[in-house]
């Protein structure tokens, strides 16, 4: 059986100059994860990283945790949308300090990304139809990566995971509105693979994070 898991990364450092770095919660969500799928009997022979700090600190923190030793390939297909960008082309609500009210940072988050998922506007570097095609055809070179059989382990975000679980569902951008929203930290989603193609088996599956290290952000 072909199957592939993808791991949302760790906490990044939220509201920080550079998000893209574990904070020291997201580095033990890593070595749990890690832990946890070892505990499983899982024993990858693909592991899979995208090009963010990110997603490399997570993938070694669970290979630490998992005790894998096999390398940690790269392919930026995995790596997340631009949200600085679809950000910025949406207006940011007035007199709130956006990081210290997350309430307010999701309002603005979820009105900018569904202005980019509408397909209306030509100002993105890349739109959200090119994205779901990156996604997917990453997707697809892990599936190629693994041959016949086996698993893959992928660190990823939120954007691309929800997309592979969209696209698995019926590729609707709404879907992965309603997704994207929700993934954790940490959180893994998974997949079998046969003569019908990819079938969704998990979505943001979380139990080895006790409710204190659950983080959206």
């Amino acid at each position: 059986m072909t199957r592939i898991l993808l791991v949302r990364h760790g906490q990044a450092s939220w509201g920080a100059a550079d998000y893209d770095q574990l904070s020291s919660l997201g580095e033990s969500q890593a070595r749990t994860l890690g832990a946890a799928l070892a505990g499983q009997g899982i024993t990858p022979e693909v592991l899979l990283s995208g090009a963010m700090r990110r997603h490399r600190q997570t993938a070694v923190g669970a290979c630490e945790g998992a005790g894998w030793e096999l390398p940690v390939a790269t392919d930026d297909g995995w790596n997340e949308f631009d949200h600085l960008q679809v950000l910025s082309r949406h207006p940011a609500p007035e007199g709130v300090d956006l990081t210290v009210d997350r309430r307010a940072f999701q309002r603005w988050f979820s009105d900018a990304t569904l202005r980019w998922t509408a397909g209306e506007h030509d100002d993105y570097d890349e739109s959200f139809a090119a994205f779901c095609e990156r996604v997917s055809a990453a997707f697809e070179r892990t599936i190629a990566a693994l041959g016949s059989g086996g698993t893959a382990v992928v660190f990823t975000s939120g954007g691309p995971l929800s997309w592979a679980a969209a696209a698995a569902l019926g590729s609707d951008p709404d879907l992965w509105l309603r997704l994207n929203q929700v993934t954790l930290n940490g959180g893994v989603t998974s997949f079998v693979v046969g003569s019908r193609g990819a079938t969704l088996l998990a979505f943001n599956e979380h139990t080895h994070l006790s409710p204190a290290d659950q983080t959206y952000r």
